[in-house]
């Protein structure tokens, strides 16, 4: 293998995500040569470029023709097991030899019959009935299967219960009736009707929703736990239990869908990640995803049309008749094709697949880029954040303010410093609350903006991008006025942080604004707020330590406060001080007053 293309596939397995998924090794050519599935993909893929005795022949050959790889992530080990068998079976990839039969996996099917059965099946057959699944294992369909039996009742056997076959009397009950296992439809001891009502009980759970079911096995376990029969109550909290740890279908396979192109897009500011995933046969054949650009006047429906233009050129072939997409593209853009925005159901589950695939792709990228151009993320995050809090400069350099007090006493605030989105500790500061008396949180942000621009001002010092103030409206008003006096309102941007994280307000509008709670500006704002709280909590009980230890020496007759501040700087702590002999505390503060501190400290501990 020539070393530049292998150390280019090296380079691409190292950005490999760990998530579940399927990987396709290509040749020179182009061709799919393998199809694998993995539960964590960077690992698995990995282990075909390391040097193994343990590798086969066939694999070391395989190995030696791979040209480019790429890689589809999806939610589960499972769903990588149900796509790794439905791309082996579009692509036929010449080194899946063992895996080119004609397997399929186990679906449950109801069947369209007069009183109809929940059956376990490997074919799908066009009649009218229904089909769920497909599971990743026979043990997971027979668990589905034995539960709806169980708590079900619904007929097994193979009888042809037309309605006039039930009125001439044709049938006798069998074994099931006098277990409790079926209601005798055949004698017509249970009517259609029903017998409706218990499939479409069957149905809720083959879709995933318990919630049906849920209060028939309530109504169950209380009256088998009314009739002291304990174990069988047991017995269908266990099997409920066990069921939802099932997946009752898989967007991956769909018996319903047999055709479709899903398109999705993702925006990124100038750019958008347009996905396809193409469904043949009711399986997935092809995921791809593109970047795109629309230039200037760029906007989602265009990214969506270009994007959807671009693949089908990437990929070939005409456009299905039934293309999903999360709104309408430039329709003009594609005269004879029909589009069709899912609400809900199978197709919309299948777009929500390609919006994860999308944004899989633009994270990966994201994250290669910053690994090998670090300065790259922090320029991105800064325009997000400008665009987010509607600034006219990126906020390089953000001050964060906080109040911090118990009930009016020792008043302090703190102020911390983000340098491109990150703290920089050094310069956080603290502040002594001066002219205020009580708990006056708005006169006390007065005080802290007044002393701390009055100050950089004077100094000639770096004003800050961003000033965030935690409070809400009140709190951003009264800095906003000190910013007004010091003529900075137009130098300096502020705003406030309401007590939902999301919500800022801004000078002048008593409306909030809502932040995207999924972008990257909220979490830099939620780190910001929680590094101000801590950093000022942390110094107001500093304060108060002091406060006490001050207060209860002071309350000793004849100790003054050039005795008390020998006493701090000699013991270090207060219980030093109350644990030491007459003789240690004489050598600091003189015999008389060591012997009043001494006695102060043992009657109260007398009174304790």
């Amino acid at each position: 293998m020539d070393n530049t293309k292998n150390i280019s596939l090296k380079a691409q397995v190292a950005e490999l995500p760990l998530s579940p998924g399927c990987y396709l090794f290509s040749n020179a050519q182009g061709e799919v040569i393998y199809v694998g599935k993995a539960k964590s993909l960077r690992r698995r893929v990995s282990s075909y470029f390391v040097q193994s005795r343990d590798h086969s022949p066939k694999v070391r050959v395989m190995v030696r023709q791979i040209a480019s790889l790429r890689y589809i992530v999806v939610d589960s080990e499972t769903d990588a097991l149900l796509l790794e068998n439905s791309l082996i079976k579009t692509l036929q990839p010449r080194y899946n030899i063992l895996l080119k039969d004609d397997k399929s996996y186990p679906w449950i099917v109801l069947c369209n019959e007069p009183f109809p059965r929940v059956m376990s099946t490997r074919r799908l057959v066009r009649d009218g009935s229904q089909y769920f699944g497909p599971y990743g294992s026979v043990a997971a369909q027979k668990a589905v299967l034995e539960f709806i039996r169980e708590v079900i009742p619904l007929r097994t056997c193979r009888l042809n219960l037309a309605q006039e076959q039930i009125d001439k009397g044709r049938y006798t009950t069998c074994l099931q009736y006098h277990i409790g296992n079926c209601k005798a439809p055949c004698i017509g001891a249970q009517s259609a009707d029903e017998y409706a009502a218990m499939v479409a009980m069957a149905v809720s759970v083959l879709k995933g929703d318990l919630r049906p079911v849920r209060s028939y096995l309530e109504e169950q376990m209380q009256r088998a736990s009314a009739e002291l029969r304990f174990e069988q109550a047991h017995r269908f909290k266990a099997r409920l239990d066990a069921l939802e740890k099932y997946r009752s279908r898989s967007v991956i396979v769909s018996a319903n869908i047999m055709e479709a192109d899903v398109f999705s897009i993702v925006e990124d500011g100038d750019e958008g990640y347009c996905n396809m995933v193409r469904i043949r046969g009711g399986q997935v054949v092809a995921v791809h995803t593109i970047i795109v650009s629309a230039g200037i006047e760029s906007d989602r429906r265009l990214m969506l049309s270009l994007g959807i233009q671009h693949i089908m050129e990437s990929v070939g072939g005409e456009l299905s008749g039934n293309v999903l997409v999360p709104e309408l593209p430039y329709e003009e853009l594609f005269p004879g094709v029909k589009f069709v925005v899912p609400k809900r159901g199978e197709r919309r589950d299948l777009l929500e697949f390609s919006e994860r695939s999308a944004r899989t792709f633009r994270a990966e990228r994201l994250k290669n880029m910053e690994i090998h151009n670090p300065e790259r993320h922090t320029d991105r995050l800064m325009e997000a954040m400008r665009r987010e809090l509607r600034l006219e400069r990126e906020p390089r350099h953000i001050e964060c303010f906080d109040n911090s007090n118990l009930q009016g006493t020792n008043p302090v605030a703190s102020c911390v410093v983000f340098r491109d989105g990150k703290p920089s500790r050094k310069e956080y500061r603290h502040f002594n609350i001066k002219t205020v008396v009580g708990a006056d949180d708005f006169a006390s942000m007065r005080e802290i903006i007044s002393r701390r621009y009055t100050r950089l001002v004077a100094e000639g010092a770096e004003l800050p991008d961003l000033v965030v103030v935690d409070g809400g409206k009140g709190q951003l008003s009264s800095a906003y006025a000190v910013l007004c006096e010091l003529g900075l309102e137009e130098k300096i941007p502020i705003v406030g942080l309401a007590k939902r994280l999301e919500e800022v307000y801004y000078p002048n509008d008593p409306m909030p604004y809502y932040l995207s709670r999924t972008g990257e500006p909220l979490k830099v704002i939620c780190h910001l707020r929680d590094e101000a709280h801590r950093f000022g909590i942390t110094f107001h009980r500093q304060k108060r330590s002091n406060a006490f230890l001050h207060s209860e020496l002071e309350s000793i007759a004849g100790v003054g406060a050039k005795s008390i501040e020998q006493l701090l700087r000699h013991f270090r702590t207060m219980k030093a001080i109350r644990t030491a002999s007459v003789e240690e505390l004489a050598e600091v503060v003189g015999h008389a007053r060591a012997e009043r501190i001494r006695t102060h400290f043992l009657q109260a501990e007398s009174k304790e």
